[in-house]
């Protein structure tokens, strides 16, 4: 089966509104049609802008992080309900940096996704080892926990809008990069246990790989049959490499 590939920008705390408008222009003067999925992460402060831009352009926009409630006394964090009114079409959960510098466990995150799919969000939900857990073999493990916790309880309908990015933790915004070999092997076995575990078809789950990826590198990393695209960082901060990374997405699945 063919998957669309899909290029996913997380802009992460990055960019003044100068350099969103500057983006906005350079990819607006570059639009072409492409077939490949398309869409930007921006900071919360700045997705009205990204959402009026390229709302008629055909990418999505995304939240990176949403709260684990709709409404309520939750000072700082953003609803779920709200990014959904404003015409966000999907957020962000897990991510290695929320796990990592913000404490967010499994629950957390299993709450997080729930309540963002309940609020008609979709969610690409971010699993990755450590460089200290791949080098003890732990990295299936760790994904299997990873994937059972924060998917737990989620229907199968509700499945078929959630988007796997496998993270090795070590490999983002580090300049390394997992092999294409080695995200390979990594994105079967999350495909395998999709299926087995979670009794869902595993040719319908779309599993992006996240972890420096750049124009040179994505070729090769696109091609692989069970990764479908990238969910990048520093490469996507620039609208001549975002479109460089849809472009090269494009011409692998012709």
């Amino acid at each position: 089966m063919s998957r669309i590939i899909h290029v996913y920008g997380n802009w992460k705390m990055n960019h003044l509104k100068s350099d969103v408008i500057n983006f906005i222009s350079k990819l607006s003067e570059s639009v072409i049609e492409l077939d490949c999925k398309q869409g930007v992460c921006p900071q919360s402060i700045h997705l009205s802008m990204i959402i009026e831009a390229f709302a008629k352009k055909g990418i999505l926009v995304g939240s990176q992080n949403c709260s684990h409630e709709a409404f309520g006394a939750f000072t700082g964090d953003n609803s779920p309900q709200a990014l959904k009114d404003i015409g966000v079409n999907f957020t962000l959960v897990g991510h290695s940096e929320r796990r990592s510098i913000f404490n967010e466990g499994h629950e957390i995150l299993n709450l997080k996704a729930k309540k963002a799919l309940e609020c008609n969000l979709d969610v690409v939900f971010c699993v990755g080892e450590t460089l200290e857990e791949r080098e003890n073999n732990k990295t299936f493990d760790v994904l299997k926990e990873q994937l059972a916790e924060g998917l737990k309880g989620i229907s199968k309908s509700d499945l078929s809008r959630v988007i796997l990015a496998y993270e090795p933790v070590w490999a983002i915004g580090t300049g390394k990069v997992a092999t294409p070999m080695q995200a390979e092997e990594t994105h079967q076995f999350i495909r395998k246990f999709v299926s087995e575990e979670l009794e869902f078809i595993a040719e319908d789950v779309f599993i992006l790989y996240g972890g420096s990826v750049k124009p040179s590198n994505a070729k090769g990393l696109f091609e692989m049959a069970n990764i479908d695209g990238g969910l990048v960082g520093g490469a996507s901060l620039k609208a001549e490499d975002y479109l460089e990374l849809c472009k090269i997405a494009d011409r692998t699945m012709k």
